[in-house]
């Protein structure tokens, strides 16, 4: 697996530093159960507003279930499809929009985001590749999976093993080898009043 660390100001964690969202995944290699459990359990242990937990994920296999795996697939942008097909697994972070006595609940896609950041970050840890896509067709899944009106469908999430560099398509290598960037910090972080930079 080659390595795209993030250039920080100061150290952060290693599994924060090396997370990026690739695109050249390896069709061949399956994504273990006890790997995609860790997965699942680091976003199951996410912070959400009193505990409340609103996240829901859909998880296709495309090794254990083809089938089921290509209807979520067809509901891909063209532009993701293009290199998604590779990936062994498809999942959809969705968020419930109300507590449980019917109230809204404003922090639900917040906290969901935290879940997906989490599931992420430990598969970075596994050795695993993660790309989450706001492109598709929130209408056509919900519709295909039967997925609850209260649930909002916020984004897709491809995950496996990446491609070695030898065998990127050269389609996808400028962008796979391209440099990480960032805005400044102070372009994003404010000291005590908005637009004032930090640091």
């Amino acid at each position: 697996m080659f390595e795209k660390n993030a250039l920080t100001q100061t150290p952060i964690t290693d599994n924060l530093a090396r997370r990026w969202s690739g695109r050249a995944y390896d069709p061949d290699r399956p994504v273990a159960n006890v790997q995609l459990l860790a997965l699942l359990e680091a976003a199951r242990w996410a912070p959400s507003c009193f505990g409340y937990q609103p996240w829901r994920f859909l998880i296709w296999d495309r090794h254990a279930d083809a089938a089921t795996w290509q209807r979520a697939f067809d509901c891909l942008v063209e532009g993701n499809r293009a290199w998604a097909a590779q990936a062994p697994l498809l999942l959809l972070a969705t968020a419930d929009s109300q507590f449980a006595d019917g109230r809204a609940n404003r922090w639900s896609q917040y906290d969901t985001g935290a879940a997906a950041m989490s599931l992420a970050v430990q598969a970075t840890a596994l050795g695993l590749m993660v790309h989450q896509m706001g492109g598709f067709d929130a209408g056509r899944i919900r519709t295909e999976f039967a997925i609850p009106e209260s649930f909002d469908c916020l984004a897709m999430i491809t995950v496996g093993y990446q491609l070695p560099i030898d065998r990127i398509p050269e389609e996808l290598k400028e962008r796979e080898l391209a440099p990480r960037s960032r805005r400044e910090l102070g372009e994003t972080f404010f000291a005590g009043a908005w637009g004032r930079p930090f640091g």
